[in-house]
Formats: structure tokens, sequence, C-alpha cells
């Protein structure tokens, strides 16, 4: 039962983590055309992120049940992949790289239970989830970002090039507003659903494991002998994930939206509006999306349709190693921290 709340505990540091860490997915933009304030901007992501996370269930449930063997994972393998998504995003955080939280959960959950099952491969369910749902999409969801974010810019620069700048730059300093909306909104429907499901994840296997048998009467919520998402695990992870975006992120806001392209309010709009449709296209059908990937290479593709010189590509270069080594990072870490849980 104690492990049950250490694991609750260690999910909300990683949820806040979480929150600051892709705060610059939804704000990035709308701050660099100085569209909003930096407060005004975190604020509203905040709000957005909120709702985006209490609606849906489909990411959450990918998450808690269609990635590993749900028989072979217990509380320790549920813990020891939140402190290694949660070491990844502090040392990103900190060099301001715009890693994936969500490839940082899903690397240390693989990891973690693989270590569990003594190294058998066939706890991870790699053709009914991970290739479908993460690989697939890691690959397709950049591409899918760089050219629509692309496509958009180039159709409003055929729909706006007899306006003047200053009419231009008026007209989208009010749509960004909208857009960054949605993007946070967006951002929220699938990252925030990702520590619901390894919270609901942890509740399905002490309910199994007999943990919560001889529980008092006021907790006998935490029984869940099938899994479903209770209410207040949705709630507590929005809650957390907007207070951390309100803590903000500003190292990776400077990597994300100055340092990678410069930005106009009609550049925003683009990169944010094809971000946002790609996102919360994923989460309808419970696909774990990394969408720092997504906003990512949106910018980019809308930079690049802006001028392909204007991108700095060493600072691409730098971020998409970061995406590289993500992964595999996160599932060395979370494989070594689960065999050294079994050796005590």
């Amino acid at each position: 039962m104690i492990t049950f709340f250490v694991v609750v505990f260690a999910a909300i540091v990683f949820e806040y983590s979480n929150g600051f860490h892709d705060a610059a997915n939804a704000i990035a933009t709308v701050v660099s055309t100085k569209v909003l304030t930096p407060r005004q901007a975190i604020a509203m992501a905040a709000i957005f992120n909120l709702t985006g996370a209490l609606l849906g269930g489909a990411v959450a449930s990918t998450i808690g049940k269609g990635l590993v063997d749900t028989d072979v994972v217990n509380m320790a393998t549920v813990l020891c992949a939140l402190i290694a998504a949660f070491a990844w995003n502090i040392t990103t955080w900190w060099v301001g790289l715009p890693s994936s939280s969500s490839h940082a959960l899903i690397g240390g959950l693989c990891g973690a239970a693989l270590a569990t099952a003594r190294g058998n491969w066939s706890v991870l369910k790699w053709n009914t989830g991970l290739w479908p749902k993460v690989v697939v999409p890691m690959i397709t969801s950049p591409l899918a970002g760089f050219f629509l974010g692309a496509l958009v810019m180039f159709a409003l620069f055929a729909l706006f090039h007899r306006f003047t700048p200053g009419a231009v730059h008026s007209v989208f300093g009010k749509l960004q507003v909208f857009s960054a909306a949605w993007m946070a909104h967006s951002h929220g429907s699938n990252d925030a659903q990702k520590t619901m499901g390894i919270i609901t994840l942890a509740l399905f296997t002490g309910t199994k494991a007999g943990s919560f048998d001889h529980l008092p009467g006021w907790l006998t919520f935490l029984q869940m002998p099938a899994f479903a998402i209770p209410a207040w695990v949705k709630i507590l992870c929005a809650i957390t994930m907007a207070a951390g975006t309100a803590a903000g992120g500003w190292r990776i806001i400077r990597t994300l939206g100055h340092k990678m392209v410069k930005l106009q309010p009609v550049h925003g709009f683009a990169a944010e509006t094809s971000a946002a449709l790609i996102i919360q296209t994923a989460s309808v059908y419970g696909i774990p999306l990394s969408t720092t990937h997504v906003i990512s290479t949106s910018i980019i593709g809308v930079g690049a349709a802006k001028r392909f010189s204007g991108v700095k590509w060493t600072v691409v270069e730098r971020i998409i190693w970061a995406w590289i080594l993500t992964l595999p990072a996160t599932g060395l870490i979370g494989f070594t921290l689960a065999r050294a849980v079994a050796a005590f």
C-alpha cells in the first residue's frame, strides 16, 4: 500500500514536470511573436491544458494496458518507469532541449517491464501496441508536422500576399490567440492522459495483487477489478499538468520560439494550427504522440516555407538527437532501476 502512494506521488511529480517541460509546446510561438506576454500565455496554456486533459481517455488506455503485458507489471515496475521518465525530463529541460515526455514515459515503462519479466521480450506488445501506436507515429507525426506546417504557410502566403505586412500582422495577431489555445487544449488531451494511464495501471496492478483487499471503507475507491480511468485520476492529472504549465518552461521556450527560426504571428498561427490538428486527431484514436515532435517540426516546416536558409539547422540537429536517444535512454534507465529493485 505504501508503494502505491509512492507511485502516485512519483506520477504527480512526473506530470508536473511534464507541464513545465512541455509548456513550450503551446506557448513558445505566441510568446516569441509577442502576441501575448509570457504571463498571459502561461495562464492561457494552463487553462486549456486542463480542459484538454479532462476530455477523453483513449490515450490513457493505450499507455496503461496497450504497450506491455499487465500480468507481469507490479508497483515497482510502474515506479521505475516514472523515475526514468522524470530523470530524462529534467536532464533535457536543464539543457533546453524539447525532447518527448511521452516517449520518456513509454521507454521507461518498456524497460522496467522487460526487467520485471527477466528479459522476456514477449512482455512488450510489439505488434498491437508499440509498433502501430508508438514507433510508426514517432516517424510519421514529425513528417506530418513539417509538411502540413509548410503547406498551411504556403496557403497563407497565397491568400494574403496582397495584404500589407501591417494588416497581416494585425489579423494573425488576433487569430494566433485561438490557435495557441487549441494547441494547449490538444496538448492536454494527449500528454496529460499518459500519466492517467500509469496511475490506472498501478490501481489495476494493486487490485490484482490483493494490495487493496483490506482497505478501510473510505479507500475502497482504489479497487479496480477492470481497467478503466477513474474520474478522480483524470482530475488529479489535469490539475497537476495545469499547475506545471503555469510554472513555465523558459529554457525550452527559448529554443522553440527563438533559436530555430524567427517567427511572426502568421507563422505562429500556421505552426500551432498544423500541430493542434495532428495531435487532436491522434488523441481521438488513442495514439500517444510526442506533442514536442509535432510542434517542433511544424515550426521548422513553417520556417522552411518562409525561407529555407532561415532555419537554424544546427539547433534542429541537436533536437533530433534528443528525440533519437529518448526511447533507448529511458528504456535503459527503467531496466536498470527495475533490476536493482529486484535484486533487493
